[in-house]
């Protein structure tokens, strides 16, 4: 009978496969470190312009800065032009429309409406087939909720066009009652 050999803990016998599989482990490992490293540091810089802009856009420099008199003004005439624009799509344009619409104009023909919110005024120029025509329109708009204090700007007759109509532009102050800030 052979002899038994009973051996606990075998040899473990390291292959060149086993100790590349071990070294491409570590080089990876190793790799993703380095690339978590910059990565970290790439956001960090990140944020800091993310801050640095917000700073920036908000007007908050964090410091003290005075601005030039000239920067001082520009940023003035950009705040009251953002004003202007807000105000002027606050204004009940829908309403506007709808009294300029249900109005009857068989003679005349309305060619540009020019809104000045700073002023809450309004400027239409329109067209009419005769001096009658224009001054029926402009006893309509006067009757209107929507505008006051209409005024007759300038007209003129078109001579040059057989039927003769009547350009002309009107000045009303647009009134906006209970319209929603």
């Amino acid at each position: 009978m052979r002899a038994l050999m009973l051996d606990f803990q075998p040899r473990h016998r390291s292959t060149p496969l086993g100790w590349s599989l071990l070294a491409g482990g570590v080089v990876l490992a190793l790799t993703c470190v380095v690339i978590q490293q910059h990565l970290s540091v790439e956001a960090e810089q990140q944020q800091g312009h993310l801050q640095t802009t917000q700073r920036v856009l908000t007007g908050d420099t964090g410091t003290k800065v005075s601005l030039t008199p000239a920067e001082t003004r520009e940023q003035a005439q950009n705040l009251a032009e953002m004003r202007k624009v807000s105000q002027q799509l606050r204004r009940p344009w829908e309403r506007l429309f709808a009294t300029l619409e249900a109005m009857p104009r068989e003679n005349i023909a309305l060619l540009t409406l020019t809104p000045d919110a700073r002023k809450g005024q309004v400027r239409i120029s329109a067209e009419a087939r005769d001096l009658e025509a224009m001054l029926d329109f402009h006893q309509r708009l006067e009757a209107t909720d929507e505008l006051s204090d209409v005024s007759l700007l300038s007209h003129e007759i078109v001579a040059n066009v057989p039927e003769q109509p009547v350009r002309f532009n009107l000045s009303a102050t647009w009134e906006i009652g209970d319209a929603n800030p």
